[in-house]
């Protein structure tokens, strides 16, 4: 990464990812470890987008998704027992979230572009909270 996107990224993880991150692990109700891979996540002729497509994309298909899980008890233990960390990376530009989404012994991989189909939200919290639901 360049001196651009570490500046983007820095100003990213302090002033949004903190109330992102709050919010999902409120919607979990418990610790969550993080392993995100930065420097995956650009192309330098979109960083103007990315303050809007990065939660769009990343963060509020989780927060949703974990709403729904853990609108009750089953969920919430289900959820607790079985996620141990997030993994979000763009290793292969997928804009698709049933190719972008994988979960495996405790991690959610989300591996989709940062900048593809940014409006889709409601696609992707369906596709993530349909693969949860299918192997909690």
């Amino acid at each position: 990464m360049g001196l651009k996107e570490n500046r983007f990224t820095k100003t990213f993880q302090e002033e949004q990812f903190p109330a992102l991150k709050a919010q999902i692990l409120e919607a979990a109700g418990f610790d969550i470890v993080f392993n995100i891979e930065w420097s995956t996540l650009f192309e330098d002729r979109f960083l103007h987008l990315y303050n809007d497509s990065y939660p769009k994309i990343y963060f509020i298909p989780i927060i949703e998704a974990f709403k729904s899980i853990c609108s009750d008890e089953m969920g919430k233990e289900a959820l607790a027992d079985s996620l141990k960390e997030i993994h979000i990376t763009n290793t292969k530009d997928h804009h698709n979230p049933k190719n972008a989404y994988s979960f495996t012994d405790g991690v959610l991989t989300m591996d989709h572009s940062p900048i593809l189909n940014a409006p889709d939200v409601k696609d992707r919290t369906n596709v993530l909270t349909e693969l949860l639901e299918n192997n909690l």
